[in-house]
C-alpha cells in the first residue's frame, strides 16, 4: 500500500513556496515541476486542529472547506488571532500595507514587522508597498483610517483574485500605479497615530516570483479545483504559484488548485492518472470590486 502524507498547507520562504506534511518535511515547489497526488479510495478529511493541536474528536470536514476544521477548532484558532482583533497587548512592531492583486482589487493590511513580506506572498499580492510601521492597536487605527476615509477593503476574496490574475498589466510600472496613487492619499490624511511612522512608497512587484509576469501571454487557467474526494487525483506541470494556489497544466488545460483544499486529507503518490477531482469554470474578472478612485 502507497505510503500517505497529511498537507500542512504551502508556505512561503525566501527559496520559494514549499508545500509541507504533517511531520516537519516539505516539498519545494519550482516551476515546470510535476506535481501530482491522489486521495485514497474510502478517504475521510479530518480537521486539522487549533494553534498546533490536534482536534481531539477528530471531526470530519467537508472537502469544500478551505480552513479544513470544525466548529470548535475554528473558534479557538481564531481566538488568539491578530486578524480577528482579539489581541490589543502583542507587544510586537507591526506595519501597514497596501496591496494590489489585479485592476480595481487593492486592499490594505497589516503584518508583524518581523515576517517582513512573507503575509503578502500568502495572500497572493501581486505588488505591494509599506504605507508605515508602529505598536499594533496604532496599525489597526491606520488600517481603519483607510478603510472610513478612502473607501479601502481589509479583505478579498481568492475568488477574485484568481478572476482578474490572467489579464494583469505588462509592466511593474503600471501593476504598481493602484497602490501608488493611493499611498500618495493616505499619507495626506489627517489623524494618522502619533506612534505610527509613515514609510515611504515603494512598489515591491511579485508577478515574476508567482510565475505570473506573462499572465497575457500564455494559456489562462480554464477552471479551479472545487473539492478534494475519495479516490479522486490531480497531476500537471506547476506553471505558476500564487500564495496559496498553484496553476497546474492539466489534460484538462491549467487548473487552479488551492492547496488549503488539501489540508485534513491523507494523500498517496499518483502518476498518470487524470484529472479525476471536481473542477468548476473559473470566472473571469467576476465581482471584482469598483474602482477605488
Amino acid at each position: 500500500m502507497a505510503q500517505a502524507w497529511k498537507c500542512a498547507g504551502l508556505r512561503w520562504t525566501g527559496e520559494g513556496p514549499v508545500l509541507t506534511w504533517v511531520g516537519g518535511r516539505g516539498s519545494a515547489l519550482s516551476r515546470g515541476k510535476r506535481v501530482a497526488f491522489g486521495v485514497a479510495e474510502g478517504g475521510v478529511r479530518t480537521c486539522v486542529g487549533a494553534r498546533g493541536h490536534a482536534c481531539p474528536v477528530r471531526a470530519g470536514v467537508t472537502g469544500r472547506s478551505t480552513g479544513a476544521r470544525c466548529e470548535e477548532c475554528a473558534r479557538l484558532d481564531r481566538a488568539h488571532s491578530v486578524a480577528a482583533d482579539t489581541i490589543a497587548d502583542d507587544p510586537r512592531p507591526y506595519r501597514v500595507y497596501l496591496a494590489w492583486f489585479g485592476p480595481g482589487l487593492v486592499k490594505v493590511g497589516i503584518t508583524a514587522y518581523e515576517r517582513g513580506a512573507a503575509r503578502l506572498l500568502e495572500q497572493g499580492a501581486v505588488c505591494f508597498s509599506w504605507l508605515g510601521r508602529g505598536p499594533l492597536m496604532s496599525a489597526r487605527r491606520t488600517e481603519e483610517l483607510l478603510r472610513a476615509a478612502l473607501g479601502v477593503p481589509d479583505r478579498i476574496p481568492y475568488a477574485h483574485k484568481r478572476a482578474v490574475r490572467a489579464g494583469l498589466p505588462g509592466t511593474e510600472a503600471e501593476r504598481a500605479a493602484e497602490i501608488a496613487e493611493l499611498h500618495a492619499r493616505a499619507v495626506a490624511l489627517g489623524g494618522w497615530p502619533e506612534s505610527l511612522t509613515p514609510e515611504p512608497f515603494r512598489g515591491v512587484d511579485h508577478a515574476g516570483v508567482f510565475g505570473i509576469e506573462e499572465a497575457g501571454r500564455g494559456p489562462a487557467a480554464v477552471g479551479e479545483v472545487a473539492e478534494l474526494v475519495a479516490g479522486g487525483a490531480i497531476g500537471g506541470e506547476l506553471v505558476a504559484t500564487a500564495g496559496p494556489d498553484l496553476h497546474l497544466a492539466t489534460e484538462r488545460g491549467v487548473v487552479v488548485l488551492d492547496t488549503r483544499l488539501m489540508t485534513g486529507w491523507e494523500l498517496v503518490s499518483a502518476e498518470g492518472e487524470p484529472c479525476a477531482v471536481p473542477v468548476r469554470e473559473l470566472k473571469r474578472a467576476a465581482g471584482v470590486q469598483d474602482g477605488l478612485f
